[in-house]
């Protein structure tokens, strides 16, 4: 049985059930596990009249809604290999994907996302609106058309160093990810699945968020969609979920953003915050004091509840973090307030998972165990290598670039790692960001910029810059002032070798977004590009840093 099986049974056991609901500016529009069937058959008769045979590609461009997950469902259901692709993507990098895979159909949600893949490729195959898709009063309610070894979709990667690799995953791949991800769900909710709250806001093109949905489908959960980001604080008080998946500069913002608001409360509130925070990282370090009880007993009868509450609502059992590195400060700080953080690692190789944190035992800064039938090792360099069920056969139409990182049944994931005699992992940086000084010292940017950004409530990004160069600089955006960042790296700089240091910096007006090409689809720093924008800013310190020595 295959999962799409195993999903379409659990619609069909929780045909009266709300399953999933839209958070619209008109209100929530909830359907039920028999509606979404029915959509689902609905769309799959659309997609059998268009004469399409199993193994076509069919790219998905439009934002999340229910109307995206049937259709997802119905590409995948029809033997179909489902290409989704993010919205808000440059037309131009969207037609890049879809002239690599070759769609022979493309779901649009809307006509302005139908109009801008049009006007950047004549070419372009037949486009269908979701409207059409889902305006016919024709069924099709057969037997899912897909074998565990069949490609089900097509995920294209980020692109932080070069051009957007199609990741296949196959059937089984999910099938395995998705029994691995429920049976820890199971754990944190105590084996009732269908109690199941949860939240989500994050793009489900991207393989973490597209899992999370699969799983709760699966589990017959109640998930609450976000169509408005703007929106994301004041639904999660209304929603009050159990758990939602989150990046980790989404939980830096909060927790910055708390910092600033308990700083500007006068009185004995922000006393007793400022203390008790400082005696729980004391705790955290085993040097707690008699006093240090006090201040956080205070803390936890009134002000950690509070703060709880009016962030997320009563009922939240775990925040889930992805896609990069948590800093161990950000994980620390909520774990005050009473919130644990379980972290996962993967990559869209590994169909998102690799690692995730067992709810009983959470170690901070750290990512937890490999996951059940998963193998993990160090390699050259300290990198993580996976073999297991979970990982992909293959780039689509690279065989070149899947024997680069597929070698003796172990893929290569680019990550420098370690691991502790508990077997929880912890992920250092990726390999081909590391900065060799002309020193020959080898240095990962990203813990260093992890420090610094944490020491900076108005910081945005942190880029450490220095390879080939005899020392490090640093290029941060935000509202800062230059005295700031001095002062951050003064805290930092006397905790790190010489050669990590950071000797010069410029602060960037340019804020790095998706949308100005300096960050991934799903915000990841674009290094090299960066550098190449801001290359006489990065010439300027190094000039002005050895003319001051000289």
């Amino acid at each position: 049985m295959s999962f799409l099986d195993q999903i379409f049974a659990r619609l069909d056991s929780a045909a009266d059930q709300r399953l999933l609901t839209e958070l619209r500016e008109s209100g929530a529009a909830p359907v039920t596990g028999r509606e979404l069937l029915g959509m689902i058959s609905q769309a799959r008769a659309f997609l059998a009249s268009r004469g399409l045979k199993k193994g076509d590609r069919c790219a998905l461009l439009a934002p999340n809604s229910i109307r995206w997950i049937a259709a997802d469902l119905a590409i995948m259901a029809e033997g179909l290999i489902v290409v989704p692709l993010y919205s808000r993507q440059a037309p131009a990098e969207l037609v890049a994907m879809m002239k690599d895979c070759s769609p022979s159909l493309i779901c649009c949600g809307d006509a302005t996302l139908r109009e801008a893949i049009v006007q950047n490729w004549r070419e372009a195959p037949p486009q269908v609106l979701f409207d059409e898709i889902f305006s016919s009063n024709t069924q099709r309610a057969r037997k899912p058309q897909v074998e565990n070894s069949d490609v089900a979709a097509i995920i294209y990667t980020s692109g932080t160093s070069g051009e957007a690799k199609g990741v296949m995953l196959t059937a089984a791949n999910v099938a395995h990810i998705l029994q691995c991800t429920s049976e820890q769900l199971d754990i944190l909710m105590n084996h009732r699945p269908d109690q199941d709250r949860v939240y989500q806001w994050a793009p489900l093109n991207f393989a973490a968020a597209w899992i999370t949905t699969l799983t709760s489908l699966l589990r017959g959960s109640s998930v609450f969609m976000n169509t408005d980001l703007s929106k994301l604080a004041g639904e999660l008080r209304t929603v009050a979920p159990d758990y939602f998946v989150n990046v980790p500069a989404l939980l830096e913002r909060v927790r910055r953003a708390v910092d600033e608001q308990l700083w500007k409360t006068a009185g004995i509130v922000r006393t007793i915050y400022t203390k008790a925070k400082a005696a729980y990282m004391r705790k955290h370090e085993g040097r707690a004091s008699f006093s240090d009880a006090i201040w956080l007993a205070l803390a936890n009868t009134g002000v950690f509840p509070t703060i709880r509450k009016k962030m997320i609502g009563s009922n939240l059992k775990a925040l889930i973090c992805g896609s990069a590195p948590l800093s161990v400060e950000t994980q620390l700080f909520f774990m005050m307030l009473g919130i644990p953080v379980l972290q996962v690692y993967g990559l869209t190789e590994t169909t998102a998972i690799c690692t995730l944190d067992d709810p009983r035992h959470v170690e901070p800064g750290r990512v937890g165990p490999a996951i059940s039938g998963v193998e993990m090792k160090l390699a050259e360099n300290d990198e993580i290598v996976v073999r297991g069920p979970n990982v992909f056969p293959g780039y689509w139409n690279r065989a070149d670039e899947t024997a680069k990182v597929l070698r003796d049944g172990w893929f290569h994931t680019g990550d420098q790692g370690e691991v502790n005699a508990s077997g929880n992992w912890k992920i250092i940086g990726r390999i081909k960001n590391l900065l060799i000084l002309n020193s020959g010292h080898n240095i990962a940017p990203e813990p260093i910029e992890d420090e610094i950004l944490a020491r900076l409530l108005n910081a945005q990004h942190a880029v450490v810059i220095g390879n080939g160069r005899s020392y490090l600089t640093l290029i941060i955006t935000g509202d800062l002032s230059a005295e700031q960042v001095q002062s951050a790296l003064d805290a930092v700089n006397p905790t790190l070798p010489h050669y990590k240091q950071v000797r010069a910096f410029r602060i960037i007006s340019e804020p790095f977004t998706i949308e100005n090409g300096l960050l991934t689809a799903n915000g990841k720093l674009k290094r090299d590009l960066i550098a190449q924008r801001f290359d006489p800013q990065i010439e300027e310190m190094y000039t002005m840093k050895q003319s001051s020595t000289a």
